[in-house]
């Protein structure tokens, strides 16, 4: 079996689990990137009822934005109901990028990506949804399966492969997903075999409409600024100047709120952040983020200390 076929497959057996546990049609993410874009035109020439949902991170590129809506606008016509997830806060105002740092007192790293579990995947509680995650994206990503039943404790995350799914129809693999019935959020993830090579091809040829993005030399879509980026970060900053404005502004603040707390670093190192512009560029000149900074709120640690040898190196 191809892997286009393979993946329509994953799709029509993700869509009967989708409807028969959850009595509501399963749900294709949708980022504006080209994984998505390869996964909505698999969703519709595997002729399943869906949805199409759209999380908002606040910080996505305007070539992004406006792709977004000219893809919800084409698919609205079409008949597919489509959704952008926002996310509130107690007091019922918007959670955004910009108001997010200053509560969580620390910029986003590679290691603690507080964004996307707050404005990406919270979005779709109680359903079943179809993601563009890949193995070839990262190492992280190789230990996931094309099928995952994920529980509020990500340690009881279950993962089930589709050839297991499909030679052991049973009635105890299905109970394995009946029993996360409105407790969980269940994941297929279609594409998770492809090689970068096999998506672009697909793209290219298949998937008509494209992200402006591309054309302008990037390789990747997401949140401008993503540490994952790497150095392609100064490129997006360069190309889109507000952008460093408003996280220079996010840092200004989360400052301020970390004076207000008396929060202290323990690590000298980070007493040169005097102002938003120093930790933007702490935040960009770093090579090795991963853990590097240790948090202090009156004596309670509140960062991650992932490897203590980086501690070494800067302190």
């Amino acid at each position: 079996m191809d892997k286009e076929s393979k993946a329509i497959e994953r799709i029509k057996m993700a869509s009967e689990m989708s409807l028969g546990y959850y009595g509501k049609p399963l749900i294709c993410t949708y980022s504006g990137g080209k994984d998505s874009d390869v996964m909505l035109e698999l969703f519709k020439r595997s002729g399943i009822p869906f949805e199409v949902h759209h999380s908002l991170t606040t910080a996505d590129a305007p070539q992004t934005v406006y792709h977004i809506r000219e893809m919800f606008r084409k698919m609205e016509r079409e008949g597919i109901r489509c959704t952008i997830d926002y996310h509130d806060q107690a007091d019922g105002s918007r959670v955004t990028m910009w108001n997010l740092i200053p509560k969580k007192l620390m910029p986003p790293t590679r290691w603690v990506r507080y964004c996307c579990s707050v404005l990406k995947e919270s979005g779709t509680p109680n359903r079943m949804i179809a993601t563009g995650v890949r193995w070839d994206e990262s190492s992280q990503r190789r230990g996931r399966e094309s099928f995952e039943a994920i529980t509020k404790k990500k340690k009881d995350a279950i993962r089930v492969t589709d050839e297991k799914m499909l030679l052991s129809d049973n009635v105890d693999t299905r109970k394995l997903f009946e029993r996360c019935q409105m407790k969980a959020e269940t994941v297929v993830n279609p594409i998770i075999d492809w090689t970068d090579s096999e998506v672009w091809d697909f793209y290219n040829s298949e998937c008509p409409c494209h992200n402006r993005l591309y054309s302008m030399g990037y390789t990747r879509v997401g949140c401008i600024g993503c540490p994952m980026a790497g150095k392609v970060r100064w490129k997006e900053f360069g190309e889109f100047p507000v952008y460093r404005k408003m996280y220079i502004r996010a840092f200004d603040r989360m400052l301020q709120v970390r004076e207000g707390k008396g929060l202290r670093y323990r690590n000298d190192t980070y007493k040169n952040w005097k102002s938003g512009e120093d930790v933007f560029l702490w935040w960009m000149e770093d090579e090795n983020v991963i853990g590097q900074m240790e948090m202090v709120f009156d004596g309670e640690e509140i960062g991650i200390v992932e490897r203590r040898e980086n501690i070494n190196k800067v302190g």
